[in-house]
């Protein structure tokens, strides 16, 4: 059966961990603390009072099948260093931590025109080149303000519609009527 909680090994003298009672000076330097999840649960971790914030990162991400890359601890509403202990921050017995995930997203990236040396904002959709799939700004969005690198076969391709559509509308004078 799986416990509610992890116990760390305590950094008291080799001679103690030998006797089966464990000694006051044991009992004195662990202590349990809660953590509560995202989801509201709160479940309790002992630990020692020298513990860093980083192994302890380490015990909830194993409770919590979370990466601790991820992990956030916050205590009297301020984020834990991972560099830090908990004494550090005033955490004491049956103390409350909680998990925080960091937040992620934000703004869509400002499109900048693809010209050189242009620092303006692209135009959304009429910016944006079909040939060489560049975003320019309404100096820059014409093929030949960027020089577009298919410019060439652009026009290679609207003389051969206008080429097209011109002998479609060909008339062709019938002799003999």
């Amino acid at each position: 059966m799986r416990s509610n909680s992890f116990s760390s090994v305590s950094s008291a003298s080799s001679d103690s961990s030998l006797s089966s009672q464990p000694s006051t000076t044991d009992v004195q330097d662990t202590m349990q603390i809660f953590v509560k999840n995202i989801a509201g649960e709160t479940f309790a971790i002992t630990v020692p009072q020298s513990t860093s914030v980083s192994t302890l990162r380490s015990l909830v991400a194993l409770r919590t099948n979370l990466p601790e890359r991820d992990l956030r601890l916050v205590y009297a509403g301020k984020h834990l260093a991972p560099s830090e202990t908990l004494s550090s921050y005033n955490v004491t017995r049956e103390s409350t931590l909680h998990i925080a995930l960091p937040i992620r997203g934000g703004a869509p990236k400002k499109m900048r025109c693809n010209a050189k040396d242009c620092k303006d904002a692209a135009q959304r959709i009429v910016g944006d080149c079909g040939f060489c799939q560049g975003h320019f700004c309404g100096k820059h969005r014409m093929l030949e303000s960027h020089n577009c690198t298919g410019l060439e076969d652009c026009k290679k391709e609207e003389r051969e519609r206008n080429t097209q559509k011109l002998e479609s509308e060909r008339t062709v004078a019938i002799k003999g009527i």
